[in-house]
């Protein structure tokens, strides 16, 4: 096996695609929220669309698709899918709205007083509506991979 056969592997192609996709969509989606550009955002967590979910949707469907949806390995790939999925809006979401919170409280008790510590990361989880967006994207760029390299 050489190097190269990695880039003939179709899903681990879709994956990639959906993610970059995803992360590069978060720079132009954040700006439209907040009229500033975050370039930072291509790396972080949270944000429009959600690229965990975009990566395990794409990932999920290529396996169906080049492989079957009667492959066991479909089957796997919905399970993983829904749980990242769900942690995604739900847990990460959770602790998302925790450590904002948090930080509220330390600026209250701390007003006045600069806090040299890194606040706690608010954006870490994903509204619903920024699942439901890697979802499409993931399905669209499994969808078109396979149309274009079946």
């Amino acid at each position: 096996m050489n190097l190269l056969d990695v880039f003939q592997n179709k899903v681990l192609i879709a994956v990639l695609i959906a993610w970059l996709l995803a992360q590069i969509l978060k720079i132009p989606t954040e700006y439209l929220r907040s009229r500033r550009w975050l370039w930072t955002m291509f790396l972080a967590a949270g944000g429009m669309p959600s690229s965990h979910t975009a990566l395990m949707v794409a990932g999920t469907l290529a396996v169906g698709l080049y492989h079957g949806f009667d492959n066991p390995l479909f089957g796997i790939a919905v399970a993983a899918t829904m749980i990242i999925a769900h942690d995604a809006a739900g847990v990460r979401r959770q602790a998302g709205k925790h450590a904002e919170r948090i930080n509220v409280l330390f600026e209250e008790l701390l007003h006045g007083h600069i806090w040299n510590e890194d606040e706690l990361k608010e954006v870490i989880g994903h509204t619903p509506l920024e699942v439901v967006g890697g979802i499409i994207l993931g399905h669209l760029v499994a969808i078109v991979q396979w149309m274009v390299w079946k």
